[in-house]
Protein backbone atom coordinates (compact mmCIF):
# COMPACT_ATOMS: atom_id res chain seq x y z
CA UNK A 1 0.00 0.00 0.00
CA UNK A 2 1.43 2.97 -0.40
CA UNK A 3 1.99 5.76 2.10
CA UNK A 4 0.09 8.57 2.76
CA UNK A 5 2.86 10.52 4.44
CA UNK A 6 6.27 9.68 3.41
CA UNK A 7 9.13 11.74 5.21
CA UNK A 8 12.36 11.13 3.55
CA UNK A 9 15.91 12.10 4.74
CA UNK A 10 14.69 15.55 6.78
CA UNK A 11 17.13 16.84 8.11
CA UNK A 12 16.89 20.31 10.39
CA UNK A 13 19.71 23.36 11.69
CA UNK A 14 20.01 26.07 13.65
CA UNK A 15 23.07 27.30 11.99
CA UNK A 16 25.42 24.68 11.76
CA UNK A 17 23.71 22.57 14.70
CA UNK A 18 21.97 19.40 13.49
CA UNK A 19 18.69 18.99 15.17
CA UNK A 20 17.47 16.32 13.03
CA UNK A 21 19.28 14.80 11.19
CA UNK A 22 18.44 12.29 8.29
CA UNK A 23 15.29 10.87 9.57
CA UNK A 24 12.88 8.65 7.33
CA UNK A 25 9.59 6.99 8.01
CA UNK A 26 5.91 7.11 6.76
CA UNK A 27 2.53 6.68 7.56
CA UNK A 28 -0.26 4.59 5.83
CA UNK A 29 -4.11 6.17 6.05
CA UNK A 30 -5.82 4.31 8.85
CA UNK A 31 -2.32 3.71 10.67
CA UNK A 32 -0.88 4.96 14.16
CA UNK A 33 2.70 5.45 13.95
CA UNK A 34 4.28 6.53 17.13
CA UNK A 35 7.26 9.15 17.72
CA UNK A 36 8.89 8.30 21.34
CA UNK A 37 11.41 9.43 23.18
CA UNK A 38 12.71 12.08 25.46
CA UNK A 39 12.07 15.84 25.67
CA UNK A 40 14.62 17.43 23.03
CA UNK A 41 15.44 14.29 20.52
CA UNK A 42 13.89 16.01 17.65
CA UNK A 43 9.90 14.26 17.73
CA UNK A 44 8.27 18.25 18.09
CA UNK A 45 10.40 19.54 15.56
CA UNK A 46 9.59 16.84 12.92
CA UNK A 47 5.75 17.45 13.47
CA UNK A 48 6.41 21.13 12.58
CA UNK A 49 8.75 20.56 9.49
CA UNK A 50 5.55 18.17 7.95
CA UNK A 51 3.19 21.14 8.57
CA UNK A 52 6.15 23.79 7.47
CA UNK A 53 5.70 25.95 10.59
CA UNK A 54 9.39 25.82 12.06
CA UNK A 55 10.55 28.86 13.60
CA UNK A 56 12.96 31.58 11.93
CA UNK A 57 16.60 30.44 12.48
CA UNK A 58 15.69 26.80 12.06
CA UNK A 59 16.15 25.75 8.64
CA UNK A 60 15.24 22.10 6.44
CA UNK A 61 18.96 21.36 4.66
CA UNK A 62 17.61 18.44 3.18
CA UNK A 63 15.00 15.77 2.66
CA UNK A 64 11.16 16.05 1.81
CA UNK A 65 7.87 15.54 3.48
CA UNK A 66 5.21 13.83 0.64
CA UNK A 67 1.73 13.86 1.37
CA UNK A 68 -0.09 11.69 -1.29
CA UNK A 69 1.39 12.47 -4.61
CA UNK A 70 2.39 16.38 -3.13
CA UNK A 71 5.45 17.29 -2.15
CA UNK A 72 4.78 20.20 1.02
CA UNK A 73 8.03 21.37 0.54
CA UNK A 74 7.46 22.62 -2.88
CA UNK A 75 3.80 24.18 -1.82
CA UNK A 76 3.66 27.77 -1.98
CA UNK A 77 2.45 29.32 1.31
CA UNK A 78 -1.12 29.68 0.18
CA UNK A 79 -1.00 26.30 -1.39
CA UNK A 80 -0.07 25.55 2.10
CA UNK A 81 -2.79 26.98 3.90
CA UNK A 82 -5.20 24.62 2.27
CA UNK A 83 -3.14 21.37 3.60
CA UNK A 84 -2.81 22.68 7.05
CA UNK A 85 -6.55 22.11 8.64
CA UNK A 86 -7.92 20.61 6.40
CA UNK A 87 -5.90 17.46 4.84
CA UNK A 88 -3.57 17.94 7.72
CA UNK A 89 -4.23 18.92 11.30
CA UNK A 90 -2.07 19.12 14.57
CA UNK A 91 -2.91 18.88 18.33
CA UNK A 92 -0.45 21.09 19.85
CA UNK A 93 1.11 19.93 23.56
CA UNK A 94 0.32 22.61 25.39
CA UNK A 95 -3.39 23.68 24.92
CA UNK A 96 -3.26 27.22 27.17
CA UNK A 97 -0.66 28.74 24.42
CA UNK A 98 -2.38 27.54 21.75
CA UNK A 99 -6.02 29.04 22.20
CA UNK A 100 -6.95 32.48 21.93
CA UNK A 101 -7.70 33.97 25.52
CA UNK A 102 -9.75 36.40 23.85
CA UNK A 103 -12.50 34.21 22.33
CA UNK A 104 -14.81 31.66 23.45
CA UNK A 105 -14.19 28.24 22.35
CA UNK A 106 -16.96 27.94 20.14
CA UNK A 107 -15.94 30.93 17.58
CA UNK A 108 -12.36 29.18 17.50
CA UNK A 109 -13.24 26.37 16.60
CA UNK A 110 -16.22 27.84 13.95
CA UNK A 111 -13.15 30.13 12.72
CA UNK A 112 -11.89 26.60 11.31
CA UNK A 113 -14.93 25.50 10.02
CA UNK A 114 -15.72 28.74 8.37
CA UNK A 115 -11.97 28.91 6.93
CA UNK A 116 -11.98 24.84 4.90
CA UNK A 117 -15.74 24.92 4.97
CA UNK A 118 -17.32 28.38 4.13
CA UNK A 119 -19.90 27.91 7.38
CA UNK A 120 -19.63 27.32 11.08
CA UNK A 121 -22.72 26.28 12.23
CA UNK A 122 -23.57 25.75 15.90
CA UNK A 123 -25.01 22.59 16.01
CA UNK A 124 -21.70 21.34 14.45
CA UNK A 125 -19.60 23.43 16.80
CA UNK A 126 -21.53 21.78 19.60
CA UNK A 127 -21.35 18.16 18.09
CA UNK A 128 -17.74 18.37 18.17
CA UNK A 129 -17.80 19.78 21.91
CA UNK A 130 -20.09 16.59 22.80
CA UNK A 131 -17.71 14.17 20.62
CA UNK A 132 -14.60 15.02 23.08
CA UNK A 133 -16.49 14.55 25.88
CA UNK A 134 -17.06 18.55 26.97
CA UNK A 135 -19.92 18.31 29.72
CA UNK A 136 -23.07 20.95 28.91
CA UNK A 137 -21.57 21.70 25.28
CA UNK A 138 -24.31 24.20 24.50
CA UNK A 139 -23.90 26.00 27.24
CA UNK A 140 -19.79 25.79 27.40
CA UNK A 141 -19.52 26.99 23.10
CA UNK A 142 -19.66 30.28 25.09
CA UNK A 143 -17.15 29.94 27.17
CA UNK A 144 -13.13 31.43 27.44
CA UNK A 145 -10.31 29.13 27.85
CA UNK A 146 -9.11 30.59 30.87
CA UNK A 147 -13.17 29.46 32.50
CA UNK A 148 -11.94 25.26 31.56
CA UNK A 149 -9.62 23.33 33.73
CA UNK A 150 -6.35 21.88 31.42
CA UNK A 151 -7.64 18.68 30.44
CA UNK A 152 -11.24 20.43 28.99
CA UNK A 153 -8.70 23.17 26.77
CA UNK A 154 -6.89 20.48 25.34
CA UNK A 155 -10.08 18.53 24.04
CA UNK A 156 -11.00 22.20 22.34
CA UNK A 157 -7.93 21.43 20.64
CA UNK A 158 -8.90 17.72 19.94
CA UNK A 159 -12.33 19.00 18.57
CA UNK A 160 -10.75 22.01 16.63
CA UNK A 161 -8.13 19.63 14.32
CA UNK A 162 -10.82 17.28 13.89
CA UNK A 163 -13.31 19.83 12.39
CA UNK A 164 -12.50 19.45 9.26
CA UNK A 165 -12.17 15.55 9.06
CA UNK A 166 -8.41 15.53 8.26
CA UNK A 167 -6.69 12.86 6.45
CA UNK A 168 -3.65 13.63 8.81
CA UNK A 169 -3.70 13.73 12.37
CA UNK A 170 -0.30 14.66 13.69
CA UNK A 171 -1.22 14.37 17.96
CA UNK A 172 1.86 15.95 19.78
CA UNK A 173 1.58 14.85 23.47
CA UNK A 174 -2.25 14.82 22.63
CA UNK A 175 -3.19 13.21 26.61
CA UNK A 176 -0.56 15.05 28.80
CA UNK A 177 -3.28 16.86 30.27
CA UNK A 178 -5.92 14.76 30.51
CA UNK A 179 -6.96 12.24 33.48
CA UNK A 180 -7.00 8.58 32.67
CA UNK A 181 -10.49 8.45 32.43
CA UNK A 182 -10.85 11.41 29.68
CA UNK A 183 -7.56 9.87 28.07
CA UNK A 184 -8.77 6.88 27.42
CA UNK A 185 -12.33 8.40 25.90
CA UNK A 186 -9.92 10.40 23.85
CA UNK A 187 -7.81 7.19 22.71
CA UNK A 188 -11.08 5.34 22.08
CA UNK A 189 -12.22 8.42 19.83
CA UNK A 190 -9.39 8.36 17.96
CA UNK A 191 -9.28 4.58 17.83
CA UNK A 192 -12.84 5.21 16.40
CA UNK A 193 -12.05 8.07 13.84
CA UNK A 194 -9.16 6.01 12.46
CA UNK A 195 -11.61 3.42 11.38
CA UNK A 196 -14.29 5.58 10.46
CA UNK A 197 -12.56 7.67 8.31
CA UNK A 198 -9.23 6.50 7.55
CA UNK A 199 -7.69 8.74 9.42
CA UNK A 200 -4.01 8.07 9.31
CA UNK A 201 -2.06 9.83 13.02
CA UNK A 202 1.34 10.30 14.36
CA UNK A 203 1.35 10.12 17.51
CA UNK A 204 4.04 12.44 19.71
CA UNK A 205 3.81 11.07 23.02
CA UNK A 206 6.05 10.01 25.91
CA UNK A 207 3.27 7.79 27.92
CA UNK A 208 4.82 3.99 27.15
CA UNK A 209 0.97 2.80 28.11
CA UNK A 210 -0.56 4.99 25.51
CA UNK A 211 1.61 3.86 22.87
CA UNK A 212 1.31 -0.20 24.16
CA UNK A 213 -2.74 0.85 23.19
CA UNK A 214 -2.77 2.85 20.57
CA UNK A 215 0.45 2.65 18.15
CA UNK A 216 0.69 -0.14 15.23
CA UNK A 217 4.22 1.34 14.45
CA UNK A 218 6.77 2.91 16.98
CA UNK A 219 10.12 4.73 16.36
CA UNK A 220 12.51 5.73 19.10
CA UNK A 221 14.41 8.75 18.44
CA UNK A 222 17.07 10.59 20.32
CA UNK A 223 19.56 13.17 19.44
CA UNK A 224 17.67 13.66 16.12
CA UNK A 225 18.35 10.81 14.89
CA UNK A 226 15.65 7.33 14.87
CA UNK A 227 17.52 4.66 16.34
CA UNK A 228 14.66 1.91 15.56
CA UNK A 229 11.31 1.13 14.01
CA UNK A 230 9.52 -1.76 14.56
CA UNK A 231 5.78 -3.16 15.00
CA UNK A 232 4.07 -2.70 18.40
CA UNK A 233 3.96 -6.85 19.07
CA UNK A 234 7.59 -6.70 18.28
CA UNK A 235 9.08 -3.92 19.78
CA UNK A 236 7.78 -4.32 23.73
CA UNK A 237 8.74 -8.39 23.67
CA UNK A 238 12.09 -7.76 21.72
CA UNK A 239 13.29 -3.89 21.57
CA UNK A 240 16.51 -3.88 19.71
CA UNK A 241 18.33 -0.95 20.95
CA UNK A 242 19.45 -0.33 24.68
CA UNK A 243 17.52 3.02 24.76
CA UNK A 244 14.15 1.91 24.09
CA UNK A 245 14.73 -0.64 27.16
CA UNK A 246 15.14 1.79 29.11
CA UNK A 247 12.39 3.64 27.90
CA UNK A 248 10.00 0.84 28.53
CA UNK A 249 11.86 -0.11 31.86
CA UNK A 250 12.12 3.35 32.98
CA UNK A 251 8.00 3.40 34.17
CA UNK A 252 7.51 3.16 38.07
CA UNK A 253 6.76 -0.43 39.40
CA UNK A 254 3.06 -1.02 40.20
CA UNK A 255 3.61 -2.71 43.35
CA UNK A 256 6.81 -0.29 44.57
CA UNK A 257 4.51 1.34 47.11
CA UNK A 258 6.18 3.81 50.18
CA UNK A 259 6.40 2.72 53.18
CA UNK A 260 3.28 4.75 55.35
CA UNK A 261 4.95 6.34 59.04
CA UNK A 262 3.31 8.68 61.28
CA UNK A 263 4.18 12.22 60.19
CA UNK A 264 4.18 15.56 62.61
CA UNK A 265 0.80 17.60 61.09
CA UNK A 266 2.17 20.21 58.79
CA UNK A 267 -1.11 21.42 56.56
CA UNK A 268 -5.03 20.58 58.05
CA UNK A 269 -7.96 21.74 55.12
CA UNK A 270 -11.02 21.17 57.34
CA UNK A 271 -14.51 21.18 55.29
CA UNK A 272 -12.98 23.93 52.83
CA UNK A 273 -15.74 25.41 50.05
CA UNK A 274 -14.67 27.45 47.09
CA UNK A 275 -17.62 28.44 45.26
CA UNK A 276 -17.71 30.67 42.19
CA UNK A 277 -20.82 32.95 41.69
CA UNK A 278 -22.68 32.49 38.19
CA UNK A 279 -23.76 36.21 36.35
CA UNK A 280 -26.20 36.34 33.85
CA UNK A 281 -27.94 39.27 32.38
CA UNK A 282 -27.20 43.15 31.41
CA UNK A 283 -26.28 43.93 35.49
CA UNK A 284 -24.49 40.19 35.61
CA UNK A 285 -26.74 39.14 38.48
CA UNK A 286 -25.68 36.05 40.84
CA UNK A 287 -28.09 33.73 40.09
CA UNK A 288 -26.13 30.39 41.56
CA UNK A 289 -23.16 29.01 42.11
CA UNK A 290 -20.31 27.12 40.76
CA UNK A 291 -19.22 24.52 43.48
CA UNK A 292 -15.91 23.78 42.72
CA UNK A 293 -14.49 22.57 45.84
CA UNK A 294 -17.60 21.34 48.34
CA UNK A 295 -16.63 20.95 51.74
CA UNK A 296 -13.22 18.66 51.37
CA UNK A 297 -11.04 18.08 54.40
CA UNK A 298 -7.46 16.67 54.05
CA UNK A 299 -4.29 16.06 56.74
CA UNK A 300 -0.57 16.71 55.17
CA UNK A 301 2.43 15.72 57.52
CA UNK A 302 5.56 16.75 57.61
CA UNK A 303 8.01 14.44 55.28
CA UNK A 304 4.47 13.37 53.54
CA UNK A 305 3.26 13.33 49.92
CA UNK A 306 -0.93 13.41 49.50
CA UNK A 307 -2.21 12.35 46.19
CA UNK A 308 -4.60 13.97 44.84
CA UNK A 309 -6.52 12.47 42.42
CA UNK A 310 -9.76 13.37 40.15
CA UNK A 311 -10.67 13.94 36.64
CA UNK A 312 -10.28 17.53 34.74
CA UNK A 313 -12.53 19.64 36.26
CA UNK A 314 -13.46 17.75 39.96
CA UNK A 315 -11.69 20.95 41.86
CA UNK A 316 -8.24 19.35 42.40
CA UNK A 317 -6.37 22.44 41.05
CA UNK A 318 -8.88 24.63 43.03
CA UNK A 319 -7.83 22.85 46.44
CA UNK A 320 -4.10 23.67 45.69
CA UNK A 321 -5.15 27.52 44.63
CA UNK A 322 -7.33 28.06 47.72
CA UNK A 323 -4.20 26.63 49.90
CA UNK A 324 -1.98 29.11 48.40
CA UNK A 325 -4.71 31.74 48.95
CA UNK A 326 -5.31 32.42 45.23
CA UNK A 327 -8.81 31.35 45.16
CA UNK A 328 -11.16 33.00 48.34
CA UNK A 329 -12.95 30.45 50.86
CA UNK A 330 -16.49 29.99 50.96
CA UNK A 331 -16.25 28.46 54.38
CA UNK A 332 -13.83 26.23 56.95
CA UNK A 333 -10.28 26.67 57.75
CA UNK A 334 -7.35 25.82 56.22
CA UNK A 335 -4.13 25.52 59.01
CA UNK A 336 -0.63 25.63 58.43
CA UNK A 337 2.01 24.39 60.92
CA UNK A 338 -0.54 25.26 63.90
CA UNK A 339 -1.57 28.58 62.27
CA UNK A 340 -5.07 29.46 60.52
CA UNK A 341 -3.98 31.14 57.24
CA UNK A 342 -6.97 31.52 55.80
CA UNK A 343 -8.21 34.42 57.82
CA UNK A 344 -4.85 35.77 57.55
CA UNK A 345 -4.68 39.33 55.67
CA UNK A 346 -2.34 39.55 52.39
CA UNK A 347 0.28 40.77 54.35
CA UNK A 348 0.22 38.93 57.32
CA UNK A 349 0.26 35.63 54.63
CA UNK A 350 3.23 37.03 52.95
CA UNK A 351 5.59 35.09 55.14
CA UNK A 352 4.05 31.97 54.12
CA UNK A 353 4.90 32.23 50.78
CA UNK A 354 8.03 31.13 50.94
CA UNK A 355 6.87 28.14 53.07
CA UNK A 356 4.51 27.05 50.69
CA UNK A 357 5.82 26.83 47.11
CA UNK A 358 4.07 25.40 43.55
CA UNK A 359 4.44 23.42 40.75
CA UNK A 360 1.97 24.61 37.80
CA UNK A 361 0.40 22.16 35.09
CA UNK A 362 1.29 24.86 32.16
CA UNK A 363 5.27 25.80 32.62
CA UNK A 364 5.10 28.24 29.48
CA UNK A 365 2.35 30.28 30.82
CA UNK A 366 3.93 30.08 34.17
CA UNK A 367 6.87 31.77 33.06
CA UNK A 368 7.76 35.77 31.93
CA UNK A 369 8.96 34.91 28.37
CA UNK A 370 11.26 38.11 28.57
CA UNK A 371 12.99 36.55 31.85
CA UNK A 372 16.30 34.28 31.35
CA UNK A 373 16.42 30.79 33.04
CA UNK A 374 18.26 32.09 35.72
CA UNK A 375 16.14 35.66 36.13
CA UNK A 376 13.12 32.94 36.43
CA UNK A 377 14.78 31.22 39.59
CA UNK A 378 16.28 34.07 40.94
CA UNK A 379 13.34 35.50 41.13
CA UNK A 380 11.78 34.19 44.65
CA UNK A 381 15.17 34.31 46.23
CA UNK A 382 15.77 37.82 45.30
CA UNK A 383 11.73 38.75 46.83
CA UNK A 384 12.12 36.44 49.83
CA UNK A 385 15.88 37.69 50.50
CA UNK A 386 17.59 34.20 50.04
CA UNK A 387 21.51 34.04 48.67
CA UNK A 388 23.50 37.23 50.38
CA UNK A 389 25.37 37.62 47.46
CA UNK A 390 24.91 37.30 43.61
CA UNK A 391 27.54 35.01 43.49
CA UNK A 392 25.91 32.92 46.36
CA UNK A 393 22.77 32.70 44.68
CA UNK A 394 24.09 31.70 41.24
CA UNK A 395 25.85 29.19 42.71
CA UNK A 396 22.86 27.81 43.90
CA UNK A 397 20.71 27.98 40.65
CA UNK A 398 23.75 26.38 39.06
CA UNK A 399 23.34 23.57 41.48
CA UNK A 400 19.29 23.53 40.95
CA UNK A 401 19.76 23.53 37.50
CA UNK A 402 22.13 20.36 37.22
CA UNK A 403 19.34 18.24 39.87
CA UNK A 404 16.71 18.85 37.69
CA UNK A 405 18.79 17.27 34.53
CA UNK A 406 19.34 20.46 32.82
CA UNK A 407 22.69 22.64 31.96
CA UNK A 408 23.95 25.01 34.09
CA UNK A 409 25.16 26.73 30.68
CA UNK A 410 21.79 27.19 29.77
CA UNK A 411 21.36 30.48 32.68
CA UNK A 412 21.01 32.74 30.00
CA UNK A 413 18.69 31.16 27.85
CA UNK A 414 14.51 32.00 27.89
CA UNK A 415 11.66 29.73 28.06
CA UNK A 416 10.70 30.16 24.52
CA UNK A 417 14.33 28.11 23.73
CA UNK A 418 13.45 24.83 26.11
CA UNK A 419 11.05 22.00 25.52
CA UNK A 420 7.87 21.52 27.13
CA UNK A 421 9.69 18.88 29.41
CA UNK A 422 12.65 21.39 30.10
CA UNK A 423 10.46 24.31 31.19
CA UNK A 424 9.11 22.07 33.51
CA UNK A 425 12.30 21.41 35.06
CA UNK A 426 12.72 24.99 35.06
CA UNK A 427 9.51 25.66 36.86
CA UNK A 428 10.59 22.28 39.53
CA UNK A 429 14.10 24.62 40.27
CA UNK A 430 12.55 27.68 40.79
CA UNK A 431 9.78 25.88 43.60
CA UNK A 432 12.74 24.72 45.36
CA UNK A 433 15.01 27.77 45.53
CA UNK A 434 13.21 29.62 48.43
CA UNK A 435 13.84 26.26 50.56
CA UNK A 436 9.75 25.33 51.23
CA UNK A 437 8.08 23.11 53.23
CA UNK A 438 5.29 22.55 52.02
CA UNK A 439 5.11 22.33 47.96
CA UNK A 440 1.86 21.78 46.12
CA UNK A 441 2.76 20.03 42.39
CA UNK A 442 0.07 20.74 39.81
CA UNK A 443 0.96 18.02 37.86
CA UNK A 444 4.40 18.74 37.50
CA UNK A 445 5.57 15.33 35.68
CA UNK A 446 2.98 15.87 33.13
CA UNK A 447 5.30 16.96 30.26
CA UNK A 448 8.13 15.42 30.46
CA UNK A 449 8.74 11.68 28.90
CA UNK A 450 9.44 8.71 30.92
CA UNK A 451 13.02 8.95 31.80
CA UNK A 452 13.43 12.28 32.94
CA UNK A 453 10.16 12.01 34.96
CA UNK A 454 11.56 9.18 36.45
CA UNK A 455 14.67 11.30 37.42
CA UNK A 456 11.89 14.10 39.04
CA UNK A 457 10.56 12.12 41.38
CA UNK A 458 13.61 10.69 42.11
CA UNK A 459 14.53 14.23 43.31
CA UNK A 460 11.62 15.06 44.82
CA UNK A 461 11.93 12.29 46.92
CA UNK A 462 15.47 12.57 47.63
CA UNK A 463 14.81 16.34 48.67
CA UNK A 464 11.86 15.46 50.41
CA UNK A 465 14.05 12.51 52.71
CA UNK A 466 17.35 15.69 52.94
CA UNK A 467 15.14 18.70 53.49
CA UNK A 468 11.60 17.17 55.21
CA UNK A 469 9.29 18.05 52.46
CA UNK A 470 5.88 17.59 52.14
CA UNK A 471 3.89 17.34 48.86
CA UNK A 472 0.50 18.06 47.78
CA UNK A 473 0.70 15.95 45.08
CA UNK A 474 -2.15 16.82 42.31
CA UNK A 475 -1.81 14.67 39.23
CA UNK A 476 -3.81 12.22 36.58
CA UNK A 477 -1.24 10.19 36.06
CA UNK A 478 -1.62 6.72 38.36
CA UNK A 479 1.11 4.87 37.45
CA UNK A 480 3.50 7.18 39.21
CA UNK A 481 1.27 7.21 42.52
CA UNK A 482 2.62 3.86 44.74
CA UNK A 483 6.20 5.38 43.91
CA UNK A 484 5.78 8.50 45.22
CA UNK A 485 2.60 8.92 47.56
CA UNK A 486 2.16 8.20 51.09
CA UNK A 487 -1.57 8.41 50.96
CA UNK A 488 -4.14 9.01 48.22
CA UNK A 489 -7.27 10.99 48.34
CA UNK A 490 -9.69 10.47 45.36
CA UNK A 491 -12.00 13.72 44.34
CA UNK A 492 -15.08 13.81 42.08
CA UNK A 493 -17.53 17.13 41.57
CA UNK A 494 -16.15 18.81 43.99
CA UNK A 495 -16.41 16.00 46.97
CA UNK A 496 -13.82 13.66 48.42
CA UNK A 497 -14.83 10.09 47.68
CA UNK A 498 -12.19 8.20 48.85
CA UNK A 499 -9.03 8.47 50.66
CA UNK A 500 -6.28 6.60 52.52
CA UNK A 501 -3.22 4.40 53.14
CA UNK A 502 -1.89 4.22 48.86
CA UNK A 503 -1.27 0.64 49.00
CA UNK A 504 -4.76 -0.40 50.46
CA UNK A 505 -6.53 2.13 48.19
CA UNK A 506 -4.82 1.29 44.91
CA UNK A 507 -4.56 -2.59 45.81
CA UNK A 508 -8.58 -2.53 46.91
CA UNK A 509 -10.25 0.68 45.90
CA UNK A 510 -13.99 0.67 47.99
CA UNK A 511 -15.57 3.48 45.64
CA UNK A 512 -17.14 2.68 42.40
CA UNK A 513 -15.36 5.79 40.57
CA UNK A 514 -12.14 4.82 42.29
CA UNK A 515 -12.44 1.42 40.46
CA UNK A 516 -13.00 3.21 37.20
CA UNK A 517 -9.88 5.26 37.47
CA UNK A 518 -7.48 2.41 38.53
CA UNK A 519 -9.16 0.65 35.42
CA UNK A 520 -8.39 3.49 32.53
CA UNK A 521 -4.82 3.30 33.51
CA UNK A 522 -3.54 2.46 29.82
CA UNK A 523 -0.55 -0.25 30.86
CA UNK A 524 2.21 -1.72 29.04
CA UNK A 525 1.76 -5.59 28.24
CA UNK A 526 3.13 -7.63 31.01
CA UNK A 527 5.66 -9.86 28.42
CA UNK A 528 7.39 -6.32 27.97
Amino acid sequence: MKPLLHVENLQIKAGNTPLVDGISFSISAGEVFALVGESGSGKSLTSLAIMRLLADGLDITDGDVRLGNDSLFALTEIQMNAVRGRRIAMVFQEPQSSLNPVHTIGRQIGEVLALHRGKALRGDIVALLEEVGIPDANARINWYPHQLSGGQKQRVMIAMALACEPELLIADEPTTALDVTIQKQILELLNELRRSRDLAILLITHDMGVVAEMADRIAVMRHGHILEQAERSEFFVRPEHEYSRQLIHSLPQPDDYLTETEHTPLLEVTDVKVWFPEKRGVLQRVVGHTKAVDGVSLKIGRGETLALVGESGSGKSTVGRAILRLEDTESGSIYFDGTRVDSLSRRAFAPYRKRIQVIFQDPFSSMNPRMTVREIIEEGMLSLGLGVSGESRLQRIETLMKRVGLDASHLHRYPHEFSGGQRQRIAIARAIAVEPELIICDEPTSALDVSIRGQVLSLLQELQQEMGLSYLFITHDLSIIPHLAHRVAVMRNGKLVEQGNTHSLMSDPQHEYTQHLLAAVPRIPEHA
